[in-house]
């Protein structure tokens, strides 16, 4: 088919780009390579579909060269962090990765949902890896980054309080847990996880009516029942965080 224009090219390139159909857009955006484009976003969606089809060093390579054309341009740079931490360049990655941040936070505008949404990915990327190497401080810090931008609020309280019962903060866990169940009263994976954190501070009463008020909600949960049944047992002291 036949585009009338230049500008024609680039919007069916994206369109299709941000439908997913990306082996009908690669051709549609090297057909604009050929005319010496100069528009950072086109090096940007061709990298990430390298990326996306295990071309990691073309698609390093285009990300740049999209850097190169616009320093600036943040999905590009968030782009290039991402698959260089996931060939364990983590320091390259995050280096991009916090100048790319720090552009978007000066944008007065707000930001788009669907770079939120990246960011927010690579936050718990890091954090993730912090906690894996036992830097849990580290680790808090990237996922209340995450929390601020992510939609999934209640996985990263869950993972900010395991992290706080690694420091041997169970306060803090607890209190951070209460807060987001005092705000979303039916959050059964936070009310979960604060029944664990009072059962092993031999808070046996208040963790059972954690697990109760989730029985109250969902009468055939079988994690509450479970660990209703282990708090009535002798011997039992101490449950996996």
């Amino acid at each position: 088919m036949a585009y009338s224009d230049y500008q024609e090219l680039i919007a069916v390139a994206r369109e299709n780009f941000i439908a997913g159909k990306y082996s009908t857009a690669e051709p549609l955006l090297t057909q604009l390579l050929l005319t010496n484009a100069r528009e950072p976003e086109i090096y940007q969606m061709l990298a990430t579909i390298f990326y996306d089809q295990g071309k990691f060093n073309k698609a390093i390579k285009t990300f740049k060269r999209a850097l190169e054309i616009d320093p600036n341009y943040t999905d590009a740079s968030i782009g290039l962090s991402i698959i260089l931490n996931d060939l364990g360049r983590y320091d390259e990655g995050k280096t991009i990765f916090v100048e790319a941040q720090d552009l978007l936070s000066k944008k007065k505008s707000k930001m788009d949902p669907f770079v939120q949404d990246k960011i927010a990915k690579k936050h718990l990327e890091l954090a993730s890896l912090y906690f894996q190497y036992f830097d849990y401080k580290e680790a808090i810090d990237q996922y209340y980054k995450a929390l601020a931008l992510s939609t999934k609020k209640e996985d990263i309280v869950i993972k900010i309080a395991e992290s706080q019962v690694k420091l041997d903060h169970a306060d803090k866990a607890i209190k951070e847990l209460k807060k987001y169940i005092s705000e979303y009263p039916q959050a059964i994976g936070a009310r979960l996880k604060l029944g664990i954190i009072y059962y092993n501070a031999n808070r046996i009463i208040e963790a059972t009516e954690q697990w109760e008020q989730i029985l109250a909600r969902d009468p055939n949960h079988k994690e509450a029942k479970s660990f209703i049944t282990m708090a009535e047992k002798a011997g039992v002291t101490e449950l996996g965080v």
